[in-house]
């Protein structure tokens, strides 16, 4: 059997993507140039440098690179955060053009959806430059000499309007979804909103809205709030009135609509909402939001 006709198994290939963390083209490649020996194409996937990727996954990810793509129409976005070890290296060219590469897959995919982990996630197993999307990452990380990583990614499609803000260093980024209208307004307003959301003053806000905080979060600050009033000797007829108190004051702090927006403090984002509606005439309504800070 010559070389050219050797075609490796998927339960080969599968067997040298476990003991080399490189990508299955790679692999089925690095099979097919060695006629089949595993040894020999593990050497070679080693004097490559791709076999190293996998050994550097312990090592942590925290620069990078956050991208963020929108449709003319503002009817559809997509950002994503692709992490490396160094600045040095985030700041790389061929860096920057597979991060900018990679955004521009997600927002030309089906992909609708927000994923804060993107450990196996249905995005990286998608077709891209003749591999997979973990294949580019995992290339990208023997390429570099760090341990590359897709940290998390967000596609967002509405029938409103999106409106996105990226800090000019690249390490912020928030996408916010307004609906009711798609008119003027209505992306003003997303824009305005969404830098509101990444500037993370006077926090980065839990939920848009009261409702959507988490309850097991409202329980753990009502508990902490009841035992230190306790703590500093407040009458125990009193206690409830004082933590529902520090709860109305958490809920506007960690509430979107409630927070004085950053531009303007002596407006809450509510209010930012209620002048926009009346300019657009119709009632508008801050749907969602995305926001990420680079290795958070």
């Amino acid at each position: 059997m010559t070389m050219t006709d050797y075609k490796p198994s998927a339960k080969e290939v599968q067997e040298l993507r476990v003991r080399t963390g490189a990508g299955m083209m790679d692999c089925r490649n690095a099979l097919t140039a060695a006629n089949g020996d595993m040894n020999l194409a593990i050497e070679n996937l080693r004097k490559s440098g791709i076999a190293k990727a996998e050994k550097r996954a312990g090592r942590v990810a925290s620069e990078g690179r956050i991208v963020v793509q929108m449709a003319p129409d503002a009817k559809s976005g997509a950002m994503l955060e692709l992490n490396s070890e160094t600045d040095f290296v985030s700041r790389n060219d061929e860096f920057a053009a597979v991060a900018d590469a990679l955004g521009k897959a997600l927002f030309a995919s089906s992909v609708d959806d927000i994923v804060h982990d993107a450990t196996g996630a249905a995005f990286l197993t998608m077709s891209f430059d003749g591999k997979t999307v973990q294949d580019k990452v995992t290339e990208t990380s023997a390429k570099t000499g760090e341990n590359v990583v897709l940290r998390r990614y967000a596609r967002l499609t509405t029938d409103g309007t999106l409106g996105a803000y990226i800090h000019h260093n690249g390490r912020v980024a928030a996408i916010v979804e307004v609906t009711g209208s798609s008119g003027p307004e209505a992306q003003e307003l997303a824009k305005a909103v969404a830098q509101h959301v990444a500037a993370g003053v006077p926090r980065v806000p839990e939920a848009v809205r009261r409702e959507d905080v988490s309850p097991e979060l409202v329980d753990r600050e009502r508990r902490i709030f009841s035992e230190k009033a306790l703590a500093e000797g407040k009458p125990a007829n009193i206690v409830d009135k004082v933590v529902e108190g520090q709860i109305r004051k958490f809920f506007a702090e960690v509430t979107l609509l409630e927070q004085p927006w950053v531009r303007d403090e002596s407006k809450t984002i509510q209010q930012l909402v209620d002048d926009a509606s009346k300019a657009a005439g119709a009632p508008l309504t801050v749907n969602r939001f995305v926001r990420y800070r680079m290795g958070e």
